[in-house]
Order: structure tokens, then C-alpha cells, then sequence
């Protein structure tokens, strides 16, 4: 939506919306800011009035005492209004920085409390993606309400003083009898105000119009930061460097670089609109307005001092005061402006944030069992991912026997980790149950049901924390039950080389002494973490993908070793590596198309589990 379209009304829902939500993370911001901006503003005010009382007295009685005590009350309020000013000014700075790092929780904290199926969508994340682009080119969104807040709660309180010392202007009253007495006149104060009102508002029309302008770039000022958040950091990435060599990718990334980086060059949108003399117009129509306006306050101000209303003091006072307001009332209606531009980016961050969890969370509790009886069913389930048409399962039936290993087996694209996906209830199916212990899913509650599952996915991500706190997922952990994890999972001799055990840093993202490990070793940790779960049902899906067939088979055969009383489940391509599975299902086209054993499967001549141990052992027989 164009900012242009945006009401003003809409404007300000946005507006006290966003408000509201960055009172809830630092909540007094905003007063601070505009204790320090009221005190900043009328700071100039204290030294505008006691000068023009100064200079009436200079230009009258030339009382001694009378400007020594007016000097030191100048003094003494400036002092104090500064000292004030310089206070406020830095609680909120203080304010403002603490801000800036609390709202950055505010994305994080929606992403972790989302649906997954919404998380996993595109749309969603092309649309965070966007808020983020708009932050990081031009600050659109909850930024620029901060700056704008401090603009506004200035040239208000700029205006009210401002309009304290012009007040008397109006009512001062030109002595009867001189020719200049229709100053007096009502008409005469109206026609100032209206002059000065329109003369006023040419400047902010001026620059609002650039702003839109600004805004109406902002999808190439996206694709322009996607570029460079894509190309410009690249060349740091190490692990990259060997292909950027071998197949000179460099100059491909230097010339999308320089196309993200074009469209704020001299060749950008910007600049074409600013060489077609719309900045050059504005900014001449707002030096005219500003001349006329000056033109004609010293005109009345000065008339009516000559006429004998007031002293050449109060000169001073007027023409700074009027002068000041007006710089003010321009800053109101440009941040009112830059609010309605602002508004299509907040709208956007609300589309964001609105999101709704619609997922059933359950209310039941998932049975504490110490045997590990949890029974799983699959009953008709079928399944398709949001905006397609396409079933990833259709018709699904299965039943998991306790403690028993499964193996599910199948080509690229075939279900098997949509199947993983509904099991674990990161999606909920659109037809048929899944039911734990004769119960569906849906009932439990999700975090409770989420309990009984460790899983090791095939991209599988550890992060930059020391060893033992990702093997836990926790800061503190049990560190006895992390080592056994580990020497379960065959890390145990690489453990004994870590420099500082299970407090080594894994990668150097944060710690120039951590320790980078090898895919096999991030492997082992992964699966070592789903054992310090410890939970009833374990599952495997191709996190070995990436080692050889004979390091895969040893690791499922440890891993065999070791799943106990679990329910596993194998999901693999190498088919040699699930012999030892007391079952294996065949998905194709996202239905079960086989099960039986190993053997079982074999003897089916014209089965696909046969057609596909044929594909790959011909490889090795040879």
C-alpha cells in the first residue's frame, strides 16, 4: 500500500499500536524522551526572553540593579535548564539504547512461539525478510517512531513556547490616533496567522513529498540490501573460498554487489528524481516560503514597535519567538509526514506479528511411563503442504510396536520426512489420525507430546555454545549424563582431545579459541544430544547422509547397540543400512507401498525395495 493511501486514521491505529508495544518492552522511553525534548526545546526560549528584557531596560531607565538582577536570573534559569536538559538528555540515551536491544527480542520471540507450519511457509519468511530490509535501509518501522516521537514531543513543546511569548504580540495594542492603529484590528492578527500558517506548511509539503518519493523505492531498496546481504559479506565465508578460486565466481558476486548497491548510487531511482529537479523545486519553493515568512513577521513585528505597542526589547522576543514557532510548526507537520509514510512499514510488521497460532496446543498430559509403552498409529492420514494442491502422504496406515526399530525407506521426494514432520506434530494431517495410546495427537499437549521424541534430522544444526551445552540443549545440565551421551555416540576419544572437555566452544562465531569439528563429528554430537534426551521414541532421519556407506552402516549398527528399549526409526537412501530393522516401510509418491523384513522385501521380485537394493549394490558388487 502507497503512503498516499494510507488514512489518517489507519495512520494513528498503526501508530498507537506500535506505542503500546514498545511500552511493554522499556516503558518509560517515551516519557524520557519527552521530558529531555521539552527540556531541549524551551531551553533557547529562557535566553530569547530575558534578552529582550535586558535590551528594554538598556534602551530605557538603564537600572543598575535592575539588569544585574535580570543577568543573574538569566543565568541562573539557563544553568538550571541546561544542567535539567543535560539530565534528561541522558537518561534517555540510556532509555533509547536499552530499547534498541529489548526490541530486537520482539522477532525472536514471535518466530520461537510460532507454528512451525507457518515458520516453514515462504510467505512468511519473505515477509520477515522484507521488516528487515526496511530496518536496515532507511529504519522504517518502530525506529523511525522513536525518532519521530522525539521530533514531535520537541516542536510541541517548542510551539507552547513559542506561542507563550507571541502571545502578547496579538494583544498589545498599537496607541489610538496613529495611523498604524488598524494593527489593533482582529483581522489584522488573523491575516498574520493564516500567512504564516501557509508559509509554514509549503516546507513540510515540500519535504513529505520527498519522503514519499524516499518510501515508494522501498522494494528496490529491499532487493537492493538482499543483494548485499546475499554478496557483500561472501568473500568472508572461508568455506567458499576454494570454488570462488577454482571457478572465479568473483566477479559474479562483485557485479550483483554493484547492482544492489546501484540503486542509491548516482544512477539510482533517487538520484534520477533529484537530476528532474523535484529536490531542486521543493527545496527553492521552501527557502521562498521561509523568506516570505520571515519578510513578514519583522514587517508586523517591526510596524507595531514603531507604532509604539511595545519596546525594541520585545522585538527580539517576538521576531526569535515567531521565528522559532515556525520552525516548529514545520517540524509537526513533517513528522506528521513521516508517520503516514511510516505506517505502510508498521503495517506491514503487524501483518508479521499477527500471525495467528493455529495449531490446537491440547490440554491432555501425555502419560509418565517408566516401561516407555507409548504406542503410535498412523490411521488414514493424508497430508498436503499449504498452497499446494499436491498430497505429500495419501493414505497412510501404520502402527509403531514398542521398542521395536523401524526403518523407512524410499527415493527423493517420496514422503518420508513429511511423514517425520506429522509424527512429531511439527504439522497436523488434513485427513485421517495419529494416535498415541489410542488417543489422537491433537488432544495432548503439544509441548508435553513434543517430549517423547529426540530426533536427529538430516539437517541438523549445532550451534556456537560449548560441547556439553548442546549436547543438553541447556546452559546447565547434568555433565556425567553428557559424557555417557557421548561415548555412546563413538565421541568419546575425540572428547578426551578437547582442549577444555565439555566446555570447549564449538566453531569460532564467538570464541577466536573454539573448535571447529568435522561433519562426522557434528554427526556423533547431534546424535548424542538426541541420547541425553533420553526419550521414548528416537529417530534418525538421514543425518548421515553425507559419510560413506560403510561409516553410515557403523553408525546405525553403534547406534543399534544402544537405542535399548527405545522405538527407533531409520529413515535412510542406503538401503544396506536398515537390515537390522525389524521392519522396513517403502514410501513412493507419498503412500506405504511395502513393509516386511529385509529378507521379505528381497523375495518380492518385482517389488521397489528389490528394484532399488539392485540400483545400488550393483555399484558395490562391481
Amino acid at each position: 500500500m502507497s503512503s498516499s493511501k494510507m488514512t489518517l486514521r489507519e495512520t494513528l491505529r498503526l501508530h498507537m499500536r506500535a506505542f503500546r508495544t514498545i511500552r511493554r518492552i522499556r516503558p518509560w522511553l517515551f516519557a524520557s524522551i519527552t521530558a529531555a525534548s521539552a527540556a531541549s526545546a524551551v531551553t533557547p526560549y529562557i535566553a530569547v526572553y530575558f534578552s529582550a528584557r535586558i535590551i528594554d531596560e538598556l534602551a530605557a531607565q538603564r537600572r543598575v540593579e535592575v539588569l544585574k538582577n535580570l543577568v543573574l536570573a538569566a543565568l541562573i534559569a539557563v544553568g538550571v535548564i541546561t544542567l535539567v536538559s543535560g539530565v534528561l538528555g541522558a537518561i534517555k540515551n540510556v532509555m533509547m539504547a536499552s530499547c534498541r536491544i529489548r526490541k530486537d527480542k520482539i522477532y525472536p520471540e514471535k518466530i520461537f512461539s510460532m507454528d512451525f507450519a507457518d515458520l516453514d511457509d515462504a510467505r512468511t519468511r519473505d515477509l520477515r525478510a522484507q521488516i528487515q530490509q526496511n530496518e536496515w535501509w532507511a529504519g522504517w518501522g518502530f525506529d523511525v517512531f522513536i525518532d519521530t516521537w522525539k521530533a514531535l514531543a520537541k516542536s510541541i513543546a517548542g510551539i507552547m513556547g513559542a506561542a507563550a511569548l507571541t502571545f502578547s504580540l496579538f494583544v498589545s495594542r498599537v496607541p489610538e490616533g496613529s495611523s498604524l492603529a488598524l494593527l489593533n484590528h482582529p483581522a489584522a492578527g488573523v491575516a498574520l496567522v493564516i500567512l504564516f500558517g501557509v508559509c509554514t506548511a509549503i516546507g513540510p509539503a515540500c519535504r513529505n513529498k520527498i519522503n514519499r518519493d524516499y518510501a515508494n523505492i522501498s522494494e528496490k531498496a529491499r532487493f537492493a540490501n538482499r543483494l548485499y546481504g546475499a554478496f557483500g559479506f561472501i568473500c568472508h565465508e572461508t568455506h567458499r573460498a576454494a570454488d570462488f578460486r577454482i571457478y572465479n565466481q568473483g566477479p559474479i558476486a562483485l557485479g550483483y554487489l554493484k547492482t544492489g548497491v546501484g540503486v542509491f548510487g548516482t544512477k539510482g531511482e533517487l538520484a534520477g528524481k533529484a537530476r528532474a529537479g523535484i529536490a531542486a523545486v521543493c527545496a527553492m519553493g521552501e527557502m521562498a516560503a521561509g523568506a516570505l515568512m520571515t519578510g513578514i513577521v519583522y514587517a508586523f513585528v517591526c510596524l507595531k514597535a514603531w507604532a509604539g505597542a511595545f519596546g525594541v526589547g520585545s522585538v527580539t522576543q517576538y521576531v526569535g519567538a515567531a521565528t522559532a514557532l515556525s520552525a516548529n510548526l514545520a517540524k509537526l507537520f513533517g513528522s506528521v509526514g513521516v508517520l503516514r509514510t511510516n505506517a505502510v512499514f508498521l503495517k506491514n510488521i503487524y501483518e508479521f506479528l499477527d500471525i495467528p497460532n493455529a495449531m490446537y496446543q491440547g490440554s491432555l498430559t501425555t502419560e509418565k511411563r517408566a516401561d516407555r509403552r507409548y504406542e503410535v498409529e498412523f490411521c488414514d492420514v493424508s497430508f498436503k503442504y499449504p498452497g499446494t494442491d499436491v498430497w505429500a502422504l495419501r493414505h497412510v496406515n501404520m502402527k509403531f510396536e514398542i521398542g521395536k526399530r523401524l526403518a523407512i525407506v524410499g527415493e527423493n521426494g517420496s514422503g518420508k520426512t513429511t511423514f517425520i514432520k506429522l509424527l512429531c506434530r511439527l504439522y497436523d494431517p488434513q485427513e485421517g489420525q495419529i494416535l498415541l495410546n489410542g488417543i489422537d495427537i491433537r488432544k495432548y499437549r503439544y509441548d508435553d507430546y513434543m517430549r517423547i521424541f529426540s530426533i536427529v534430522f538430516q539437517d541438523f544444526q549445532l550451534i556456537s555454545q560449548p560441547l556439553g551445552a548442546n549436547v543438553a540443549g541447556a546452559a546447565q545440565y547434568d555433565r556425567e549424563r553428557a559424557e555417557r551421551a557421548l561415548g555412546e555416540a563413538g565421541f568419546d576419544e575425540r572428547l578426551h582431545t578437547m582442549p577444555k572437555g565439555l566446555d570447549t566452544m564449538l566453531y569460532k562465531d564467538i570464541d577466536k579459541d573454539g573448535v571447529d569439528v568435522s561433519g562426522g563429528e557434528a554427526q556423533k554430537i547431534a546424535i548424542a544430544r538426541a541420547l541425553y534426551k533420553d526419550a521414548p521414541f528416537i529417530v534418525l532421519d538421514e543425518p548421515t547422509a553425507a559419510l560413506d556407506p560403510i561409516a553410515e552402516a557403523e553408525i546405525y549398527a553403534k547406534f543399534d547397540e544402544i537405542a535399548g528399549d527405545r522405538t527407533a526409526i531409520y529413515i535412510s537412501h542406503r538401503l544396506s543400512s536398515c537390515k537390522f530393522c525389524d521392519e522396513i516401510t517403502v514410501f513412493s509418491g507419498g503412500s506405504v507401498i511395502q513393509k516386511g523384513t529385509h529378507e521379505e522385501l528381497l523375495a518380492d521380485g518385482e517389488g521397489q525395495y528389490k528394484l532399488l537394493w539392485d540400483a545400488q549394490a550393483q555399484y558395490y558388487n562391481k
